[in-house]
């Protein structure tokens, strides 16, 4: 099996027939202008030394070093065998409450950002785990379904912000349902969630969604962030300066306190685990650790083709044209400029 590995340099043949009609363009057109200068007889009496063979002979010699060279920069490579490698992994859900609460700053810079700095952390960690993030508010709405393209998962989260669900409210058991209702059951991965909210004014029949989650043998941990006794919401303008507080409409401030009875329970009735959001921990590295003890499953096999580079078969026959072709002048060989005066000065 052959292919190259950087394909964009055999564009690079085209200029070969373009620089062959150029030349022999030009070589014409000035054949012409010295026929009408001086006539053919007085070609080797103006001109004793020029040589059109070898200026031929150069050009070709030009032109194969080119080939050779455009071929060497493609980098041809030869597969020389085949390998099935198995992916093993477990898949996880991450869902990540992205509602005006969140950007209370009793987690430091704000709630939000302190989760999506966390899960940026846990997408470096994982090999070969697929990840899956559902963003939700009123709504849930999947980020990005399962992937190990980890490098586009990081993108994805970089866009969560407080727009990314425009209906208010903490949809937890619509977020877990469409966690549940993704994952693909054909595969025998090990299944988890990792629910990451304040909990607060949840909606929903989270009691089904739990009994759902228990029936799929899917386990949910569970992260609350957040103050139990209450703080306020900064709201701030366009310029992202702080301009007061979110209030209600009698104009009280609206304090958003951690439900941390709730997200204990969806952990503990499904096998997971609870975590209480800090400015210090890392919870996501600890439920990573947690996921890590759980034997890894095979979800798959790729088949992989071990290449080798083989450009130099290319590279050193033009290195070797283009030295040749720098030691060969355009005059004619002294040898057969003897032969031609020996033979004039005979007549």
């Amino acid at each position: 099996m052959i292919r190259f590995e950087h394909i964009e340099f055999l564009y690079g043949l085209f200029l070969i027939p373009l620089l062959a009609f150029l030349y022999f363009y030009f070589h014409k057109k000035q054949s012409n202008i010295i026929k009408q200068f001086a006539g053919l007889p007085l070609h080797p009496i103006l001109m004793p030394a020029s040589s059109n063979a070898k200026k031929h002979l150069k050009f070709v010699l030009f032109l194969m070093a080119l080939f050779s060279l455009m071929i060497a920069l493609a980098n041809p490579q030869v597969g020389t065998k085949v390998e099935e490698v198995k992916q093993v992994g477990f898949d996880v859900y991450i869902l990540l409450d992205v509602s005006k609460s969140m950007q209370a700053e009793d987690i430091k810079p704000n709630r939000l950002e302190k989760a999506k700095y966390e899960i940026s952390q846990l997408i470096r960690r994982l090999q070969g785990d697929r990840l899956g993030l559902i963003v939700f508010a009123g709504r849930a709405y999947i980020q990005f379904p399962l992937t190990t393209d980890y490098n586009a998962a990081n993108l994805f989260l970089n866009a969560v912000d407080f727009n990314s669900v425009p209906q208010q409210g903490t949809a937890i058991a619509s977020a877990v349902d469409l966690a549940l209702n993704s994952f693909k059951y054909d595969d025998p991965t090990q299944k988890a969630i990792i629910l990451i909210t304040d909990g607060e004014d949840h909606e929903g029949d989270i009691d089904a969604s739990i009994e759902k989650a228990k029936d799929k043998n899917v386990v949910i941990y569970s992260i609350g962030l957040g103050s139990v006794s209450g703080v306020p919401i900064p709201v701030y303008n366009q310029d992202g300066i702080q301009v007061g507080y979110k209030k209600d409409i009698n104009g009280e401030i609206v304090l958003t306190r951690l439900n941390d009875e709730i997200l204990k329970k969806i952990a503990t009735e499904t096998g997971g685990k609870y975590y209480h959001g800090t400015n210090t921990e890392d919870e996501l590295e600890a439920i990573y650790n947690d996921l890590a003890k759980i034997e890894e499953t095979e979800y798959g096999a790729k088949r992989i083709t071990d290449y080798e580079d083989r450009f130099y078969y290319f590279l050193v026959p033009a290195i070797i044209l283009l030295l040749i072709d720098f030691f060969i002048s355009y005059n004619k060989s002294s040898i057969v400029t003897k032969i031609v005066n020996l033979r004039e000065a005979s007549e």
